[in-house]
């Protein structure tokens, strides 16, 4: 036990230098979070590899640890196939008087299994056919078309390529690295060229579902940096990514959710322009100058998102006092619980409580954070802070824009 003890207090240490560096460390020594989330995962390996340790010499403390497991880790997904194994007694034969045992019950146990992931070839025979009687007749069955003509992936292998290089961040030259230690050579070329022609032949898709998305009432926006290579340089270049969702499920909306991505190499006013022709709506975007040209345009109306209200508020609060910065934190989480209260409510339901409950909170913190942006100075974060929000309640109905 006083093992384990010591092993959870070092595994706790770590975890908060981690996080405090994480969070305060100066901005070229702050970990970033991918890094963090290593430095987490070697500290509980390690505890993991102590608890090990101990519980080879203390049988109870193994037991207790096995019962916690099982009490906690939940039940696996139904929708994995289940393959049974019967672990039977040798004999029927009562141990004790000879006589025939019966069943009374069993017990069942899952565990979460795994078969590696294996290359197999599809061979595909087209046989020929000739008339005895016409000796110039051939028929064969056409070949099926390829995804790569003349080349030798199925769409499955492509589509896994392509996974794994998009959502698991798996670059083509580790890809290449993987296959060849089932024995397929595959050149990082080669699968360059399946994701190059892949990603052509899903254009239309990608076009389509923009589309779907840009005939919707309202959509949200975003962008975030990219890093890009950029050859002869020696270096990367930063990009944009930029992303248009929906997402109705939360409020009983018919429409499905989606999110269209798209890469643009900057970050000019003239990309959601281009990329939202044709959208008339609301938009919810966060303080980007570039959104600002459309509602000018009177293509869409704005609608600057909370959450991003609410988090430069809050950074300000957690890094010191901050009695103006946690008021109106405070001020916004009132929005918050009304929202949860009504969250699957439809839609008339939620602008009824919304007209009675958060328009007066609204109209109310308006006031408020107008007189404090007065007291303070204009170049601090905490002034920048308010005027967003004041934008925010401006775009809402409530106000003007602040000058």
């Amino acid at each position: 036990m006083l093992i384990a003890r010591e092993a959870e207090i070092e595994r706790l240490r770590q975890i908060i230098t981690e996080l405090q560096r994480h969070r305060f460390g100066r901005r070229a020594e702050a970990l970033p979070e991918d890094q963090l989330l290593l430095g987490l995962e070697e500290a509980e390996q390690v505890e993991a590899a102590e608890f090990a340790a101990s519980e080879e010499t203390a049988p109870a403390e193994k037991a207790a640890r096995g019962r916690q497991r099982r009490a906690n880790r939940g039940a696996l997904p139904p929708h994995l196939p289940r393959i049974e194994m019967m672990v039977d007694i040798e004999s029927d034969v009562c141990p004790c008087c000879s006589g025939k045992l019966h069943r009374i019950g069993e017990d069942v146990a899952e565990r979460l299994d795994i078969v590696p992931a294996q290359f197999r070839v599809l061979v595909l025979r087209r046989p020929k056919y000739a008339c005895r009687s016409c000796e110039d007749v051939v028929v064969q069955a056409p070949a099926p078309a390829r995804l790569i003509e003349g080349g030798i992936p199925t769409e499955a292998m492509v589509a896994q390529v392509q996974v794994s290089k998009y959502a698991d961040h798996l670059p083509l030259y580790r890809q290449a690295q993987i296959y060849a230690r089932q024995g397929v050579v595959l050149d990082r070329s080669t699968l360059a060229d399946w994701v190059g022609r892949a990603a052509f032949l899903l254009r239309p898709v990608h076009e389509r579902m923009l589309a779907a998305l840009k005939s919707s009432p309202k959509l949200f926006a975003d962008e975030t940096t990219a890093p890009v290579l950029d050859p002869g340089r020696g270096r990367t270049k930063t990009g944009q990514l930029w992303a248009y969702a929906r997402d109705d499920r939360p409020w009983g909306g018919a429409d499905p959710p989606g999110v269209v991505y798209v890469y643009a190499p900057d970050r000019k006013a003239e990309r959601p322009i281009t990329h939202l022709a044709g959208f008339r709506g609301i938009l919810q975007v966060d303080g980007y100058g570039g959104y600002k040209v459309l509602a000018e345009r009177g293509e869409v109306r704005l609608a600057l998102c909370w959450s991003h209200v609410r988090r430069r508020l809050y950074e300000l609060a957690q890094s010191g006092p901050a009695p103006i910065a946690s008021e109106a934190f405070q001020r916004i989480a009132e929005l918050y619980r009304i929202e949860a209260a009504i969250r699957g409510h439809d839609a008339d339901a939620r602008r009824v409580a919304r007209q009675k409950k958060s328009r007066p909170l609204l109209e109310a913190m308006e006031p408020w954070l107008r007189q404090k942006l007065s007291l303070i100075s204009q170049k601090t974060k905490l002034a920048e802070a308010i005027r967003y929000a004041l934008c925010a309640l401006a775009l809402a109905g409530l106000e003007p824009l602040p000058r």
